[in-house]
């Protein structure tokens, strides 16, 4: 009996022939991994849409630390993330900011961690509003919330401006416009010229440099910075932050002339004054001194009328005064009082120089009675009796040291001739016991045999006595010694 496990449970298909089973064999599977499959489509998107150009509404669009930007390009149905690396929004001319409609051209790609796609931005630029445009109204915004635009810090030029600095180019007409209209119509100006570059890559960065080099030379009353006409192109240099601020910072006032007066440029709102003109820059300095000179007129003009008004009026005061009765004899009487007036004059100086005088010789006696009693006097009368003392004093000092140093000569001349070895010297000598305790004086002191020494007048003897005697006689000799 069968199993039922034995049993299948369907019946089996019968197997397909042997020739159609290599052609019905399905291929193997392939199996990606997630990153291989981003790759894949990263380069499929790179290739396919390698330059496009999108329109959208800017948000969260955010500049980190790096440098780059990051942000969503969005419309009414979808949204694109992007990225827009450094290098490229240096290039920008304008802020992006949320909310903003622009137009972006760059390359879609996949950003691999989070597996999203992202356009890769190289350029951006304003939906219908030139970027230039834009970054002058974002830059004039800016700058007039920091106050630069304020009619309150503008400062009036000065009356007469001794050193003029200017900074503009050497190769434009403008500064040749300017130094040909000060030097005809203010030749006595003093002109500063800082050259620098006015248009081109870095030329904002070189005028901010030149406004500050000016700046500094000691005695600019104002300066001129300012250019030719030009494009919109050849002027933006000065619609640049970085020369704003210079021309804000400058510390003398400030005249911006930048192309022709259809020309306006963030300098122009900065500058304390604005000249349509290089050259009616230049008028608007000599126009302060002609304004000067002529206010000068003009007051000295009524300064003599009214001095001329007030002599008039003063004569005619004179000439009424002269025409009254009671002034027939004031000549007279002015002249008496005249009079008077000098002899009372001639006597106080007569009474003035006798008191004088007086006083002076008062001040003669009183001063001849002073150097009576005068210190210095004193003090000479007594150093000249110190002197003869000390002259009369060195001379009993001479004649007592005389006295004494004969008297000294006499004692050693008497001491001389008692002295032993004077004695000695003359032939005489000395004899001592041999200790040398006493001096042998009779022969008998000492016997045969003992030593005695003997003292001459250079040197000493050691003798030894052989014999002795009585006192010496012509007849016989004295002891005799062996030394």
């Amino acid at each position: 009996m069968s199993s039922l496990f034995d049993l299948p449970f369907e019946e089996p298909e019968p197997e397909p022939p042997a020739a159609d089973a290599a052609a019905e064999t399905p291929e193997p599977r392939r199996i990606l991994t997630v990153s291989e499959l981003t790759a894949r489509l990263r380069v499929l998107l790179e290739e396919r849409f390698a330059d496009v150009w999108v329109e959208g509404e800017l948000s969260n669009s955010r500049v980190w630390n790096t440098g780059h930007m990051y942000f969503t390009l969005k419309d009414a149905g979808a949204q694109i993330r992007g990225v827009m690396f450094r290098s490229a929004l240096r290039a920008l001319r304008f802020t992006p900011k949320d909310g903003l409609r622009v137009v972006a051209r760059g390359r879609v790609s996949v950003y691999d961690p989070k597996g999203e796609y992202q356009i890769v931005c190289e350029h951006l630029e304003p939906e219908g509003l030139g970027a230039r445009q834009l970054a002058f109204d974002q830059l004039k915004e800016r700058l007039a919330a920091d106050g630069l635009f304020d009619p309150r810090r503008k400062r009036p030029l000065p009356a007469l401006p001794r050193k003029i600095g200017i900074v503009t180019s050497l190769d434009g007409a403008a500064v040749r416009d300017i130094v040909k209209v000060l030097r005809r119509r203010y030749p006595n100006a003093h002109l500063v010229i800082r050259p620098t570059r006015v248009q081109g890559e870095g030329a904002a960065l070189d005028i901010a440099r030149a406004m500050r080099a000016v700046a500094k030379v000691a005695g600019v009353d104002v300066v001129i910075v300012g250019r030719g006409g030009g494009s919109i192109e050849d002027l933006w240099a000065f619609n640049e932050e970085v020369v704003a601020r210079a021309i804000g910072g400058c510390p003398v006032p400030t005249i911006a002339a930048v192309g022709h007066d259809t020309d306006v440029t963030i300098a122009d709102f900065v500058a304390d004054v604005r000249a349509p003109t290089p050259s009616a820059a230049a008028e608007i300095v000599v126009a302060r001194k002609d304004d000067f000179c002529a206010r000068l007129d003009r007051l000295a003009d009524r300064v003599s009328a009214t001095m001329g008004a007030r002599l008039h009026r003063l004569d005619a005061r004179v000439r009424a005064l002269e025409a009254r009765p009671g002034y027939a004899g004031l000549p007279a009487r002015l002249a008496l009082r005249g009079r008077h007036v000098a002899e009372l004059g001639h006597t106080l100086h007569r009474a003035i120089r006798a008191h004088v005088a007086a006083r002076e010789r008062t001040y003669r006696g009183l001063r001849l009675a002073l150097e009576t009693y005068d210190l210095r006097r004193q003090l000479g009368r007594g150093r000249t009796r110190l002197v003869a003392a000390e002259g009369r004093i060195a001379a009993a000092s001479a004649r007592v040291r005389h006295r004494a140093d004969g008297r000294l000569r006499a004692a050693a001349a008497e001491l001389e001739a008692l002295s032993p070895l004077a004695v000695l010297g003359r032939g005489y000598a000395v004899c001592w016991t041999g200790d040398r305790t006493a001096i042998v004086r009779d022969a008998a002191a000492v016997a045969r045999g003992d030593r005695v020494r003997v003292t001459l007048a250079r040197g000493e003897l050691d003798c030894e006595v052989r014999d002795s005697a009585g006192p010496p006689s012509s007849s016989t000799s004295g002891p005799a010694l062996r030394t």
